[in-house]
């Protein structure tokens, strides 16, 4: 009888260790589970944290200018994130005179930018007169008479030049345009450069001479951010 009960005692006790174990290891893990729910929600708390202020840092408010053939033409504030097109629907889309050849959709926008859509109309007026302009420059290259490397080239007497458009034949320079001698019509080919800037322009070297290319700053409405956005195009 005594063994009997020894027997029973035995199992009991092992068991009941058994079940401690169990407990214990299922607190454990409890704990172990609170820790890492607890870090891995410090953790998002700071991702989100960075990224609102890296959103507050990056994303400010810029202002554009669009005018041409738009539906609703005017000044608008937009994220700085923005491009061209997101300005375009701003201003409720394009109109059916609209013509975007000339005009890049994807540029990113700058603080203070002017955009001009063109009409039909307007883009064929220029490119008839871009190839009237490159038709002077052929036939001036054909007629160029060089008597010396060193020496400057002489055209014949009997080439026909139009002179006020051999006058913007000279405008560029390694395909830069050059803001003393540009003609309205391609001071406006300039990225940022509108009516308004491109009629400052002239209006300004009519008693003013562009030494550099910074003195362009001393236009009303060019100011720093569209000179950074222009001077790679630009020359003197």
């Amino acid at each position: 009888m005594t063994k009997d009960i020894l027997k029973y005692w035995y199992v009991f006790v092992f068991l009941l260790l058994i079940s401690i174990f169990f407990i214990f290891n299922e607190f454990i893990n409890n704990k172990n589970n609170d820790v890492i729910d607890n870090a891995l929600e410090e953790i998002n708390k700071v991702e989100e944290k960075d990224s609102l202020e890296n959103i507050n840092v990056e994303i400010q408010k810029y202002y554009v200018d669009i005018k041409g053939e738009v539906k609703n033409p005017g000044v608008y504030e937009i994220d700085s994130d923005k491009r061209v097109i997101d300005v375009v629907l701003l201003a409720g889309g394009f109109t059916k005179n609209a013509d975007t050849s000339l005009l890049n959709l994807s540029k990113k926008i700058i603080d203070e930018m002017n955009i001009k859509i063109y009409s039909k109309e307007e883009v064929k007026k220029l490119e008839e007169k871009i190839n009237s302009e490159n038709k002077i420059i052929n036939e001036l290259e054909n007629n160029c008479i060089c008597k010396d490397v060193n020496v400057t080239c002489e055209v014949n007497n009997d080439a026909l030049i139009d002179e006020d458009k051999s006058d913007s034949n000279n405008q560029k320079e390694n395909n830069l345009i050059n803001i003393n001698t540009a003609s309205y019509e391609i001071l406006l080919t300039i990225p940022g450069i509108g009516d308004a800037k491109a009629t400052s322009i002239i209006e300004y070297r009519k008693s003013n001479t562009f030494n550099t290319i910074e003195d362009i700053k001393n236009v009303s409405g060019i100011g720093d951010s569209i000179f950074e956005s222009i001077k790679q195009y630009i020359t003197v």
